[in-house]
């Protein structure tokens, strides 16, 4: 299960909306988990000029199979012209946890279930 699950982060400008985005992420099943972190200071190049803003980071595990709908969803409801969407492999990890991964976000797995 290793190969297929990714860690997918965004950020958005206030904790409200990280923790409706989380919630609705978790509610259509496309993780399963989101970790809602922050505060975070973000400088960043937009439109020509350097920004500072604050921001809750949204950081997800989901799978290979999950990716497409889960951007789609944070493109759909995000409030940012163009949202941070990036996805890194999760190479290693507990089996059981990767195991969870899968089951929660409707892949196969076994019955065992971790929280």
């Amino acid at each position: 299960m290793a190969a297929s699950c990714l860690q997918v982060t965004t950020a958005v400008p206030s904790r409200p909306e990280a923790e409706g985005l989380a919630r609705r992420v978790i509610e259509l099943r496309l993780a399963a988990a989101v970790h809602v972190i922050g505060p975070v200071h973000s400088t960043y190049w937009w439109q020509g000029a350097i920004h500072d803003a604050e921001e809750w980071l949204c950081v997800a595990r989901t799978t290979q199979a999950r990716f497409e709908r889960l951007a789609g969803l944070i493109t759909a409801e995000h409030p940012y012209e163009v949202p941070e969407i990036s996805a890194v492999p999760i190479t290693q990890g507990s089996p059981a946890y990767l195991d969870w991964i899968g089951q929660e976000t409707g892949g196969s797995s076994s019955s065992e279930r971790v929280r």
